[in-house]
């Protein structure tokens, strides 16, 4: 059995798999809310609740050195070798949640995506993975022995590049608060709900009440913004939404570029799947080829969005099963 973990700045994730016939198969799950516990150890002990596990992998949202991790939006320090002694784990193998979702991704289906643009799938080219959520992951992935290889980064937190007067005014307003502005301050579910807030102060449009009274509700303005702006409720959620929608798609095709993306690039995390109709209607990949010169090559380009809300599970189960001590059990499962 394979202990697997997501941890990411919500929601940490359990589950335990088994491997059968070379497959990764589910066999329980619980979900914790992050900021309600003080570190791993705790919902790992809940979870297992005495059950023994010959090793485990964790997907954790942050850099990731030694077998250590500081998670980026949680206080936390992950530390594998402790974390082995301190719950008696054979094997702890800890990796970025990036890397983790792109482990998993070889783990899919053809079921398991939306196609954005069929493209011209180049069987041996590198690829890329990027994620919004509470933060903003992206990795890219290398061809080795028909499955990717993945090579984490910290993308997300280069600096955002505006692109037209909207988000050049965006950018000026975050500066306000913020020295440096990365992609994630914009491309993740705070910063949905901070263009929301500034397109909400441009517009000069009150809020209606009842999204004001949906928002205090949630807690969170992300999730209330997004549903009125694909149920075509509020104006300015809308507009919001499809500023969201534009930034991603062109910092997809800087992804793109930099890492020669002719593989595919991977639309992963747990937005994506909310917004799956948006993402879908041109306009994120409109933004993805407005590059000049090389809008033909992006053209070319698969992109397809990640709906299996498992696959940074998988990816982990993989990595953990991956780092088992024994090859013949790992077969076997």
């Amino acid at each position: 059995m394979i202990l697997a973990g997501d941890i990411g700045g919500t929601n940490v994730r359990l589950a335990l798999f088994e491997i059968e016939s070379g497959r990764l198969v589910r066999k329980d799950e619980q979900e914790f809310r992050s900021r309600e516990v003080p570190g791993l150890e705790g919902p790992v002990e809940t979870f297992l609740a005495g059950r023994r596990v010959l090793a485990a992998g964790f997907g954790v949202a942050g850099p990731v050195h030694d077998g250590r991790c500081e998670a980026t939006n949680l206080s936390w320090v992950v530390n594998a070798s402790l974390l082995a002694g301190q719950l008696a784990l054979g094997c702890v193998a800890l990796v970025n949640d990036l890397f983790a979702n792109a482990l998993g991704l070889s783990e899919l289906s053809g079921e398991d995506f939306a196609v954005v643009n069929a493209g011209t799938p180049d069987l041996q080219g590198t690829a890329a993975l990027i994620s919004a959520g509470t933060g903003l992951g992206e990795a890219y992935l290398l061809r080795r022995g028909g499955r990717f290889e993945p090579q984490a980064s910290e993308g997300g937190h280069a600096s955002f590049a505006p692109r037209n007067p909207f988000e050049i005014d965006f950018l000026r307003h975050l500066h306000r608060t913020y020295s440096h502005v990365s992609f994630e301050r914009v491309l993740s579910g705070p910063g949905l709900a901070a263009l929301y807030a500034f397109e909400r102060s441009r517009s000069a449009e009150d809020e209606p009440a009842w999204l004001s009274a949906e928002i205090a509700a949630a807690g969170d303005a992300s999730p209330a913004v997004t549903a009125a702006a694909l149920a075509g409720k509020d104006p300015v959620a809308a507009r919001a939404l499809e500023h969201f929608i534009s930034i991603y798609g062109g910092e997809a095709g800087n992804l793109a570029l930099k890492v020669l993306a002719t593989g595919g690039v991977y639309v992963g995390g747990g937005i994506a799947p909310r917004i799956l109709p948006k993402l879908l209607d041109g306009t994120f990949f409109g933004a993805f080829c407005d590059k000049g010169r090389f809008a033909t090559l992006l053209a070319k380009i698969p992109v397809k969005v990640v709906v299996n809300d498992a696959c940074a599970l998988l990816g982990a189960a993989r990595a953990g099963a991956e780092a088992a001590p024994d090859p013949q059990r790992r077969r076997d499962g």
